[in-house]
């Protein structure tokens, strides 16, 4: 990878970046909960390194204009729309994992 300059590498990590907010959107089915006890990491999270990154550049994005720009929608409509109550089970997994995630 060392023949690829600054400039290509950020252009295909930002390809990736949208690649992988496009494949979210899509998988309304998928709850934040299921990727945090999976992954570590959920669309929440990634809206939080956006606006981390913008800021970190200079730019102001409050935490809904960052969320929005992830879920494709107001956060308030994706989670009238697609949020389901977290399971017992869920939750259970979610505070087993949360310590191993925190970021």
């Amino acid at each position: 990878m060392s023949d690829i300059d600054d400039k290509t590498r950020t252009e295909l990590e930002a390809a990736a970046f949208r690649r992988l907010v496009e494949h979210l959107r899509g998988r309304t089915d998928v709850q934040n909960i299921d990727l945090m006890n999976l992954a570590g990491f959920c669309r929440n999270c990634l809206s939080n390194w956006y606006q981390e990154a913008a800021k970190g550049r200079g730019i102001e994005i409050d935490k809904m204009a960052a969320r929005e720009i992830v879920y494709g929608m107001p956060y308030t409509e994706w989670q009238a729309k697609y949020q389901k109550e977290a399971s017992p089970e869920q939750q259970k997994a979610f505070a087993g994992s949360i310590k191993a995630h925190q970021h």
